[in-house]
């Protein structure tokens, strides 16, 4: 009894798709050193030299020695690219441009993390790499260990010491990282002997940053940093190729991000996390009614802590919710995250009576959640600018008109039914006024109401009247109790109101995005589709839009709102930068960021079929921050609604096609059909003719032509056949001298006035072929070879044994194919330009490609060095019968 076998591993989709991707581009590799002048820069330019010895084009497109000899030294054997002079006089930057025009097949640019000047293409030179990468030239670079994002603020911890200018972890995922390492005590020593600095900064150097105990520590991080990258390369390898292994997997992270300073750190630390446990992570903000009375400053944290968690590779989320802990809740519950990344900050114990912990909270509320929670910096939470209440929160005049006129009429009611229920019902009235502002003001208002209810109770309806004076215990009781159930009311209805609010808004976006994909499932021309996306876009994001596409080659507006009729030199560079690179550029973005309008490519699997551009007349960020998520939907809608007539037109086209080649087929197949019968006819009688006239040069030359209009038609009829799938394919073992001679005999008319020289080794292998296809193969060949390889010159086959393949090949000594036709000569009815070349029916190569492709057979087409064309028929490994297989299907 078998046991049945396991089913194979199958290679990653999203694996394969990665390696794809990167198919085209150069290859990254990236010298990572714990600290300045442990020899990056000296061991790239040893490594480039090593390969421009063995014969690799490489140049040098910006190095910096920093007066080090023995790094200009390395530098002799380059060609280096002159850089190119900036705004800033005597200041030189790499000409990009200029890199690009000379296509080395290697770059070597130092210094990753470096910040362009005023004016270049990209704001950092890492962004000049990424370029020279999709332009298909590898790159040589280096960085130190505390220019990488995610390690940025753990670096400054220890050193004091925070770097500008940092290079996304993303850059490195599919680099191959080199760790040029020097023992710190070494790199002291090389210090102290002025060969990284000069002796005033290399003192200074020494006694903070160059610390023995930091260069240890960066010199750690470094190596793990590395070892992280070479573990997902590894992962993503074994994806790639269905390899068994184990490997961590299902963790997802989660990190909240709220408006105080030091999110940044939070996102940081979830990045780390995220990388350590190879697991997807999300940065999500929860907006509640509090976020509405955020500055502009806690606004613009909010959306750079975002937009530095997506540059980090996070999915971003806003959730709106009634409270941070309900949102956080749903948004666990929702990705199933099983690790969350949260801050504590310094709270007053007012405010956490009031709102709560909500980390204690999560602590209380979740099982099997770790929860890893990263205390916010005392000096940070200092900085931090208090939420105060404005003076709307307070109250316009307007509403405190309302709540006067509200306890008002509520004391005339009270004195309309005080004769009908007596004092002791009145209280209640009062709470009708509180209820009504906390629905329509919020709770801050409901409270002050109930609170004036509760003195209006007093002064109206308590002896003594009309005093503020309360005699009676029993009434103070009456208004402690009036003013703690308006308060409790005030709460429910405050609540009440916020979940609405919070509630309509959702729906309302949801159902403008709903909205927004019926009406572009509505419309069937791309101009009325560009034209729905920019009013939607611009009504939904209050911005104005603009959808731009591709026309005879080149960007054009296709619609916008407000109408426009063109955009600025950088707006368009813009615009074609996200076109032809599929990322966003312009405004807000890290590509020609001074743009006026920000640009978002409508990309799908077909590639990029449309740019959208928003923009906003006071100059401000097309999208907030709260509104991220919606236009990622919209333009995921709009890139989806132009795929679709994408489809929709080559469907269309198909079907048109089809229908065409239907009706070629009819025609042909009857043509064909129908003349057959009238041609052997008239073939019979010319061959009576023959034998009655034998020398009269018209009989023979009515046979030729007769002859001639066979071959024709059976041309047609092989074509229909080869077209409607309709051949019949019955391999077996070949001997190819014995089907070329076989071919030769029966193209022997064809082939009087020709030499022909045949040089087909008889110790070939077989080939496995349908005999009476790859017959009429060489048939048509050696007739194109005859009609255009001139009178009398030499017909060549020959046959060979490569490697991999057996190739037979047919030369002739003619004129040879037009430049570029090698591929267009098997066309069908192309002549002059294709199939069969000058004077042919159009018919003969395009059956021989078309029966070579039905038996697997490889055809190609060339012009030969002395004159002549060539063309050849390879056949693979797996058509290559070994001896044995050839010997036994011999037998009988």
């Amino acid at each position: 009894m078998s046991s049945k076998p396991l089913e194979p591993l199958r290679p990653s989709p999203d694996a394969l798709l990665r390696t794809a991707a990167r198919e085209g581009r150069g290859r990254l590799k990236i010298f990572l050193g714990a600290a300045p002048g442990v020899g990056k820069t000296f061991e790239m330019l040893r490594e480039g030299a090593e390969r421009l010895a063995k014969g690799k084009d490489v140049v040098v497109a910006v190095v910096e020695t920093h007066g080090r000899a023995e790094t200009q030294t390395l530098l002799t054997p380059f060609e280096i690219v002159p850089r190119r002079p900036t705004v800033h006089p005597g200041h030189m930057e790499m000409d990009l441009d200029a890199v690009i025009a000379r296509h080395p097949a290697l770059a070597l640019v130092d210094e990753l993390a470096h910040t362009n000047a005023d004016g270049s293409r990209h704001p950092k030179r890492w962004q000049d790499v990424m370029e020279l990468l999709g332009a298909g030239i590898d790159v040589y670079t280096t960085i130190n260990v505390q220019h990488v994002e995610s390690l940025n603020d753990v670096v400054a911890s220890f050193t004091r010491v925070r770097v500008r200018e940092t290079v996304p972890d993303s850059v490195f995922d599919d680099a191959e990282i080199e760790i040029v390492d020097l023992p710190p005590d070494e790199l002291i020593q090389r210090l102290e002997e002025g060969k990284v600095y000069v002796p005033e900064e290399a003192t200074r150097a020494l006694s903070h940053f160059f610390s023995k105990s930091n260069l240890s520590a960066l010199r750690e991080m470094a190596l793990r940093r590395a070892a992280l990258s070479v573990d997902k390369q590894m992962l993503e390898h074994l994806d790639a190729s269905a390899m068994p292994g184990t490997f961590a997997g299902g963790d997802r992270v989660l990190v909240a991000v709220s408006e105080l300073p030091g999110a940044e750190a939070l996102v940081r630390s979830a990045k780390r996390l995220a990388d350590a446990l190879r697991s997807p992570w999300t940065a999500v903000h929860i907006e509640t009614p509090r976020t509405e009375s955020f500055d502009e400053a806690q606004k613009h944290r909010v959306a750079d802590t975002l937009a530095l968690a997506a540059s980090l590779g996070a999915t971003i989320a806003t959730v709106p919710a009634e409270s941070v802990l309900a949102g956080l809740l749903a948004q666990i519950a929702g990705m199933r995250a099983t690790q969350v990344v949260i801050g504590k900050s310094q709270r007053s114990w007012w405010f956490e009576l009031r709102h709560g912990s909500v980390v204690e909270a999560l602590l209380k509320d979740s099982e099997g959640l770790a929860i890893h929670v990263i205390p916010a910096d005392r000096a940070d939470t200092m900085k931090a600018p208090r939420v105060r209440p404005t003076a709307s929160r307070w109250g316009t005049p307007q509403a405190w008109t309302t709540i006067l006129a509200l306890v008002a009429a509520a004391t005339l009611l009270a004195h309309l039914v005080l004769p009908l229920t007596g004092p002791g019902a009145i209280d209640l009235v009062y709470l009708l006024p509180v209820m009504a502002a906390a629905v329509r003001f919020g709770l801050r208002l409901g409270l002050i109401t109930g609170l004036i209810s509760a003195l209006a109770f007093n002064f109206f309806f308590l002896p003594p009247l009309h005093t503020f004076t309360i005699a009676d215990p029993q009434s103070v009781v009456t208004v402690v109790v009036l003013i703690g159930v308006a308060a409790f009311a005030s709460q429910l209805a405050g609540q009440l109101r916020s979940r609405a609010s919070i509630g309509v808004r959702s729906a309302r976006e949801n159902a403008a995005v709903a909205g927004f994909a019926q009406t572009l499932a509505r419309v069937s021309d791309g101009r009325t589709t560009a034209q729905v996306v920019c009013e939607e876009a611009a009504l939904l994001l209050d911005v104005q839009a603009i959808v731009l596409g591709e026309q005879d080659g080149r960007l054009v507006i296709k619609a916008s709102q407000p109408e426009l009729d063109h955009l600025g030199p950088v707006d368009m560079a813009a615009a074609e930068w996200a076109w032809s690179r599929g990322e966003p550029a312009g405004s807000g973005t890290a590509t020609l960021n001074a743009a006026d309008w920000q640009f978002h490519p409508l990309k799908t699997a077909l590639g990029v079929l449309a740019v959208l551009g928003l923009a906003r007349e006071d100059g401000r960020d097309p999208v907030s921050s709260d509104r991220a998520v919606l236009l990622s939907t919209l333009v995921g809608q709009a890139a989806l609604a132009h795929e679709r007539l994408r489809l929709e037109g080559e469907m269309r086209e198909l079907s048109v096609l089809k229908e065409r080649d239907r009706l070629r087929a009819a025609l042909l197949s009857s043509i064909g059909h129908d003349l057959r019968t009238p041609l052997t006819s008239v073939m019979a009688a010319v061959e009576t003719l023959a034998v009655d006239h034998p020398q009269s040069g018209a009989v023979e030359v009515a046979r030729a032509e007769t002859q001639r209009l066979k071959r024709f038609l059976d041309n047609l009829i092989d074509m229909v056949r080869i077209d409607s799938d309709a051949l019949d394919i019955a391999p077996e073992p070949i001997d190819l001298t014995d089907a070329v001679g076989s071919a030769v005999h029966d193209a022997r008319e064809q082939l009087r006035n020709h030499r022909i020289d045949l040089s087909v080794p008889p110790n070939l292998p077989l080939v496995r072929a349908d005999p009476r296809l790859l017959h009429h193969i060489l048939i048509n060949l050696l007739v194109n070879a005859a009609q255009h390889g001139g009178t009398g010159e030499t017909i060549r086959i020959e046959g060979r044994r490569t490697p991999d393949a057996v190739d037979l090949s047919v030369l002739d000594e003619g004129p040879g194919l037009p430049p570029g036709m090698e591929t267009l000569i098997f066309e069908t009815f192309a002549q002059g330009r294709g199939s069969d070349r000058q004077g042919g029916s159009g018919l003969g190569l395009a059956i021989v490609k078309g029966f070579a492709t039905a038996m697997g057979i490889h055809v190609a087409a060339a012009n030969r060095p002395s004159g002549g064309a060539m063309f050849t028929l390879s056949f693979g490994g797996d058509l290559v019968v070994p001896a044995t297989a050839g010997e036994d299907a011999e037998l009988p």
